[in-house]
């Protein structure tokens, strides 16, 4: 699963404006052992025929489920079967249902068997149930915001401009609110899923798709068989109105399912699939397992992405133009698509047995988006990737989100799902990959993929598979990653001795912390471009080593593979900056000597570095010096200005070219006015969105007119909240339904939380009643929609800095009725203020 736990956190931050007091914590989780679910009895085979209830958003199915002891005789079998009426349940004998004694509190179904199954003994249950989950009670998490497992999508067609569409969602133990199950993700099964469905639509399931039949009544039943075993967790059904535009790795489809008026796109958003089918079997050494791969995109997803065993479904983000496609990097959502294909081995193949054990799910596919970017976009964008995530990881940590990587103790299953999991398991895999060799990494990969193919794994099967390919003890390592929370803090120091040639490096661990850290590094000495490499190990509070030269050192660059998770800071030179940037010359490299001369704008050597940073090879360092650039010191403001210029319009990247327009707007010179004038109407929504905000500073009524003319038009990202934007600072309450509507059609986001200021400054200007009334129930439609896990965050910045600041404007403008409606659709307010 890729989450969307980033919008989360962006949520919290923003809402810390509002100081509130820390509710108090409920430790006893702590003292709770979370290991894996015991099995008395195993899935074999589960046999589902589903029908849909679009009006009351119900689903009816029968289910024939066949079981076996794992172990032990049985007389007795629990079922996860949540929020559901339970018509009949049998065994099945000769043909026959012979009906069986149950009990069922609403969440589990205790059922007494007819007799005692003794180990390897299969019998199969009949169930005719009906599934209600928009009924069903229960609560998601900050990862994944839903719990009900089965989504009706506007099922009646009230909504205008949104499809009908059905979809499942099973992670962590939610697909049995859809079908009785064993929901644990230590369970194994093959499956067959037969829907019937109106003929118009169109279906997909794990497997493959045998069979087809219409029937007298304007439905379609459709079949689909897996038969390779996996989770419970991973079974899924989507049906709705999809376009199917199909391609191949080899002899297997590779199908992408979109809304038609994306089908144009699917190619250009989903054509890197079978390549990465290719390089991923290539480097595990094992064929793609399953006998096809789609991917579905849908409407109100819960989460960002959701690896179902041959089919996996992504959220709408995925819905894109060309001219939103033209601003993708990697980052956006690429990594999604790697991130999920990657769990078909890692998650699907071999399943974690415990959410305790998810690392061995989550840190590979997160490690496996800055794989994939290596191979396919090179170095420098596979290490821009880690980079963030450990800058993710460890913002999380500072706020107190940090944790062991296996974890036998949480609150909620679903706490897992964090950025201990995601974005520092994927970086302890990159370390162990550097630290042990390519070969033997991927050769133990291969290793563990092969022995517990589906089955399940833990960390310490994948630790034995390591010892086993390179004939080492890594326990310090698992103790150290694995079972231990918590990074290092370098502070990394030079003492040059010219007299005794030699150069003292003295590295101390700062970590508020008794856990020390052992650390293999390398140490890069450089004469110019000459380099010497010297393998070090870090592993004392205080660690001094001392190197030998003839001739004093240009840099010494500790960490030269840049490679460590953690902080560092290091003191060395701006000399010693530039140096590195041009010559050790990884990412991390240029980027370090990046911040450190944005820090010293003042010195003229480190303007200059900003500006060969400027031309950095990778747009993504280009983007980011401009980013830096302090253009209210007029020295940088002069230095860069004709490069900003040249940028602005002939940089190969629209982000980058968009950054520098943004950035040329400072200037307020009418000699650029020509530039951002073009620029508005770009194809780029980045550049035409930077463009638009930029001329306003210039000439604010071009600027208005241009933005009343986009207004007409479909505008997403930046040039969407651009439009909004312009039309808010220059117009007035001519332009309220203007701005209105496409704050109202702006998705549940970072972007349309951002806006609320903006948004609020409008509100506060408008004088007629209704539209006041209206501006108000969008942003109350808002903040209800936010996830309720984000909710005690966002409520209070929304209530006290956005709405009640605005009834006190309009109590001080003598608006009373405006100031009484507004007060009215506070959350939790009793009474005036």
């Amino acid at each position: 699963m890729k989450k969307t736990l980033l919008v989360l956190i962006c949520w919290i931050v923003g809402a810390a404006i509002y100081a509130q007091p820390a509710p108090q914590k409920d430790e006893s989780w702590k003292n709770i052992y979370r290991g894996s679910a015991p099995k008395i009895n195993d899935l074999v085979h589960t046999k589902l025929e589903v029908k849909f209830d679009y009006d009351k958003s119900y689903l009816y199915g029968k289910e024939w489920v066949t079981l076996k002891p794992h172990f032990y005789p049985t007389d007795s079998l629990s079922l996860d079967a949540k929020g559901m009426d339970i018509h009949k349940i049998a065994v099945v004998e000769n043909g026959n249902n012979i009906p069986l004694k149950y009990d069922y509190d609403g969440m589990v179904v205790n059922i007494h068997l007819n007799k005692t199954y003794k180990k390897d003994e299969k019998y199969t249950l009949y169930l005719d149930y009906t599934s209600k989950p928009n009924e069903l009670k229960v609560e998601g998490s900050a990862a994944i915001n839903d719990a009900k497992g089965l989504y009706f999508i506007n099922p009646k067609g009230e909504e205008k401009d949104k499809p009908t569409e059905i979809w499942t969602q099973g992670e962590t133990e939610s697909n049995s609110a859809w079908f009785p199950t064993i929901d644990k993700p230590d369970q194994k099964t093959t499956d067959e899923i037969i829907m019937t469905v109106p003929d118009k639509y169109v279906t997909l399931s794990n497997g493959l798709l045998v069979s087809q039949k219409k029937n007298a009544d304007g439905t379609r039943t459709d079949d689909w068989k897996m038969e390779l075993p996996h989770a419970p967790y991973l079974f899924m059904m989507a049906v709705g109105d999809f376009a199917i535009i199909k391609d191949h790795y080899k002899d297997k489809p590779v199908n992408y399912y979109v809304e038609k008026a994306y089908a144009p796109y699917a190619q250009k958003i989903f054509g890197n699939t079978p390549e990465m089918i290719s390089f991923y079997s290539k480097t595990l050494g094992i064929e793609y397992p399953w006998p096809k791969y789609s991917q579905v995109v849908v409407r109100d997803y819960v989460s960002g992405a959701m690896e179902n065993t041959t089919a996996t479904l992504h959220g709408e983000f995925l819905n894109k133009n060309n001219r939103q496609l033209l601003d993708d990097t990697y980052d956006f959502d690429e990594d999604v698509i790697a991130h999920e294909l990657f769990h078909q081995w890692f998650g699907d193949l071999v399943t974690c047995e415990s959410w305790s054990n998810l690392t061995v799910n989550e840190s590979f596919a997160d490690f496996s988006e800055m794989l994939w970017a290596e191979h396919k976009y090179g170095k420098d964008a596979a290490d821009d990737h880690s980079y963030k995530s450990m800058e993710s990881y460890i913002d999380g940590a500072k706020q107190g989100d940090d944790y062991d990587l296996v974890r036998f103790n949480y609150s909620n299953r679903e706490d897992v799902f964090d950025g201990v999991t995601y974005q520092k398991g994927g970086r302890i895999l990159n370390m162990l990959r550097n630290y042990v060799g390519d070969s033997a990494f991927f050769k133990s990969l291969n290793l563990y993929l092969t022995t517990n193919k589906f089955k399940t794994g833990e960390a310490q099967q994948l630790r034995l598979a390591f010892e086993e390919v390179t004939g080492q003890d890594l326990n310090w390592y698992w103790n150290q990653w694995y079972y231990n929370k918590g990074y290092p803090k370098l502070n990394i120091d030079y003492v040059y001795d010219d007299n005794a040639k030699n150069v003292k490096v003295i590295i101390s661990q700062t970590q508020d912390s008794s856990n020390i850290f052992k650390l293999p590094m390398s140490v890069d000495i450089y004469n110019g471009s000459k380099k010497e490499r010297h393998k070090i190990w870090v592993e004392n509070r205080s660690d001094t080593f001392t190197f030998s030269y003839s001739e004093k050192p240009d840099l010494v660059n500790v960490d030269g593979e840049k490679i460590t998770l953690g902080e560092k800071k290091d003191n060395k030179t701006l000399d010693n900056f530039i140096h590195q940037y041009k010559y050790a010359g990884l990412y991390l490299d240029r980027r370090e000597a990046i911040d450190y001369c944005a820090k010293n704008q003042d010195d003229p050597k480190a303007i200059d570095l900003l500006k060969l940073a400027m031309k950095d090879k990778f747009f993504g360092l280009r983007m980011y010096t401009i980013g830096k650039l302090d253009l209210k010191k007029d020295a940088v403001k002069q230095a860069v200005e004709p490069m900003l210029a040249d940028i602005a319009v002939n940089d190969g990247r629209t982000v980058v070219r968009a950054s520098a327009i943004a950035a040329l707007g400072k200037y307020n010179k009418p000699e650029y006015k020509s530039i951002l004038a073009k620029a508005v109407n770009d194809s780029s929504y980045s550049v035409a969105g930077s463009a638009l905000e930029a001329l306003g500073m210039l000439d604010s009524t071009e600027a208005f007119n241009d933005a009343k003319k986009l207004s007409k038009y479909p505008a997403k990202g930046k040039l969407n909240t651009a439009i909004a934007s312009v039309l808010i600072k220059y117009g007035n309450e001519s332009d309220f339904n203007i701005i209105t509507d496409n704050f109202s059609n702006m998705p549940l986001s970072q972007t349309k939380f951002n806006f609320l200021q903006s948004y609020s400054t409008l509100l506060g200007k408008v004088k007629n009643t209704d539209n006041l009334k209206r501006g108000v129930d969008e942003i109350v439609k808002f903040r209800d929609a936010i996830p309720s896990q984000a909710r005690a965050n966002t409520d209070p910045f929304i209530n006290d800095m956005i709405l009640k600041n605005l009834a006190i404007k309009k109590d001080a403008a003598g608006l009373k009725d405006q100031a009484d409606y507004i007060k009215s659709k506070i959350a939790g307010e009793k009474k005036g203020f």
